[in-house]
């Protein structure tokens, strides 16, 4: 990193985009500040948050006077200013289609089909919970997932034998997957696998493994 660049990170260490950018941050071993940001914190809905990100969302990363948010969008910048041939991000144009695509699946599919099932089973107290909708919510998310299931059949990691932003992008989902508990799921095996092998590396244990919240 360039010695006159500060990264700056504003969100909460417990949302899962968030958490997709610090896994980032970590295998890139770029040096940051996080300010929390969001929820029990607020600050996100405040004039000053506002002009940097009028989503009012989490996360927004400042790079000088360069002021960014989505978390995919963030990853993909990072990789592109400070990754150098990392394969994360491949730069051949088929590998990093390949890539993208699953970036776009997870925001497309994969997170609104999660957060019903997330939010009713860990931010929602037990008494409030509709177990029978959240059931079907497990279902669903099941549908999903034994799509990724089925592509992990034959290959280590999203895109073949290279841990990539697909990776993470899905992973820090498929912990939430594996965390909820009180629900029927199904036994997927390959996800399984490889989910086992992304919770072996250090940046997912110390940014996305601690206790969902």
């Amino acid at each position: 990193m360039p010695a006159d660049s500060k990264l700056t990170l504003w969100g909460r260490a417990n949302s899962v985009n968030v958490q997709k950018v610090l896994w980032c941050m970590a295998e890139l071993d770029l040096a940051f500040e996080r300010i929390d940001a969001g929820m029990q914190f607020g600050r996100n809905t405040e004039a000053d948050y506002l002009a940097m990100n009028p989503n009012g969302r989490i996360p927004t990363l400042l790079d000088g006077d360069l002021v960014l948010w989505e978390s995919n969008a963030i990853m993909r910048y990072l990789c592109l200013a400070y990754g150098g041939t990392t394969p994360l991000y491949p730069s051949l144009p088929r590998q990093r289609a390949a890539v993208e695509r699953w970036l776009d699946w997870t925001l497309s599919t994969v997170q609104p089909i999660e957060r019903p099932l997330f939010w009713g089973l860990v931010r929602t107290p037990p008494a409030q919970r509709d177990m029978i909708a959240l059931q079907k919510a497990a279902d669903d998310a099941a549908a999903m997932w034994r799509i990724l299931d089925a592509h992990l059949g034959t290959r280590s990691y999203v895109e073949a034998e290279t841990f990539t932003l697909a990776d993470i992008a899905l992973g820090a989902y498929a912990r939430r997957w594996f965390g909820v508990e009180g629900v029927v799921k199904p036994e997927l095996p390959h996800l399984d696998s490889w989910y086992q092998r992304l919770s072996q590396r250090p940046a997912f244990i110390r940014h996305v493994a601690p206790p969902l919240s």
